[in-house]
């Protein structure tokens, strides 16, 4: 039964690419849709091969200082793939077909804030060098028993920090220093135009996929991943009502796009904390995230003066840093055993809570600078690339 379990859980994370392609077609003009949706959907052939080759090994094989993992078992070699994986009743091949979807799935989060402004090849190649020096390195300290972060007891249960908070900040990045001025301005006129089918329907296969998503990350058919499944129902919910409402208070209007992107919040939200909180708590969690993201993507993205046109960060950022933090205040026992420390509000103390929020800063702080550093060298490479060509190109005409 867990291995069905499991099965159903690949499947169900896989429709998520797909899905986040489909939600953000909505958002932009009809003839950006189809380049949009190849390269989300490119990554199922890009960060699939890239995982088999030297994605999982980096993220869960060996250790190297708490950070990485080593390429001792490069295109998995010498892993055996029938065996079970460690304290579960599954095989290592389903659990690196789970983790494989995940991989596949960050980038087609942050892949809408550029889809339609950098090249195929631009996007193909920064997602490589991001796997390789940011993905891996952030699932293993967070995920691997020999990362760092781990060690140290942060909670992360289906990914709010290794892939919300990741995508959001790296989304940050992408939109801010890796488009032209002159794109930018073009992209938040684009904004208005959208297809409200697209997003509603991008909405419903991501939520069914979160199914996967949250409760798949138990890893069996258990108590903590039938809670999941529940708290992966209620917290989007409370967050759908909660942005309604302010849009409501705030514009006198209700938008699809507003609902939806609630929505979205509240999965954002939970997931950090979704097989460790208390029904109640995961409503608490929904209106929060809900709350948190909209002053931001309706305030302080224009106060601070920040390029978010899809408001990936407003959405996965600030959620996923409002859900990690919430961890640290309702992971409670009572409902996860393998939580060491109770969160502040269910009497545990400040020691969770200060777990997570080092986990927030390290990780923004380490997927912005790395990110920063990324875009910064493929913006000389392809400069100079352009420059190459442009000389090429003149010298051909002048004979």
């Amino acid at each position: 039964m867990d291995s069905a379990f499991m099965i159903l859980s690949v499947l169900l994370v896989w429709v998520m690419t797909p899905g986040i392609a489909v939600f953000y077609g909505g958002f932009i003009p009809q003839k950006d849709t189809t380049k949009m949706l190849l390269e989300i959907f490119l990554m199922f052939g890009v960060v699939g091969l890239l995982w088999f080759v030297v994605g999982y090994p980096l993220s869960f094989e060996g250790n190297e200082f708490g950070i990485i993992g080593d390429l001792k078992h490069i295109f998995l070699s010498g892993i055996n793939l029938t065996a079970l994986y460690p304290k579960t009743n599954i095989s290592n091949t389903i659990f690196i077909l789970f983790q494989m979807m995940f991989a596949i799935l960050t980038p087609g989060l942050f892949l809408g804030s550029i889809a339609t402004k950098k090249s195929t090849k631009y996007i193909v190649l920064f997602v490589a060098i991001w796997s390789v020096l940011v993905y891996y390195p952030l699932v293993h300290m967070v995920w691997s028993s020999t990362g760092f972060l781990a060690k140290l007891g942060v909670l992360d249960f289906a990914g709010g920090t290794v892939i919300h908070i990741d995508a959001g900040v790296t989304a940050l990045i992408l939109s801010n220093f890796a488009i032209s001025k002159h794109a930018k301005d073009a992209k938040a006129k684009e904004n208005a135009h959208g297809n409200a089918f697209f997003v509603l329907l991008g909405t419903v296969l991501l939520w069914i996929g979160w199914y996967g998503f949250n409760a798949g990350s138990a890893l069996a058919l258990s108590a903590q991943g039938l809670e999941a499944f529940f708290t992966t129902t209620m917290a989007p919910i409370a967050a759908m009502i909660t942005y309604a409402l302010l849009e409501d208070y705030y514009k006198k209007s209700i938008s699809m796009n507003g609902v939806c992107t609630g929505v979205i919040c509240g999965l954002v939200g939970i997931t950090s904390a979704t097989g460790f909180v208390t029904l109640p708590a995961s409503l608490i969690i929904g209106v929060i995230s809900a709350a948190g993201s909209y002053y931001f993507i309706n305030i302080l993205k224009y106060k601070w003066h920040i390029n978010d046109c899809m408001d990936i960060m407003g959405s996965h950022g600030i959620s996923g840093i409002i859900g990690s933090l919430a961890t640290g205040l309702f992971a409670t026992k009572g409902i996860n055993p393998n939580v060491i420390n109770n969160g502040l509000l269910q009497g545990g103390g400040f020691k969770q809570f200060g777990l997570q929020l080092f986990a927030v800063v390290f990780a923004f702080t380490f997927v912005f600078v790395m990110n920063f550093i990324i875009v910064k060298v493929l913006k000389r490479v392809f400069k100079e690339s352009s420059d190459s060509v442009h000389r090429k190109t003149t010298a051909a005409q002048h004979i």
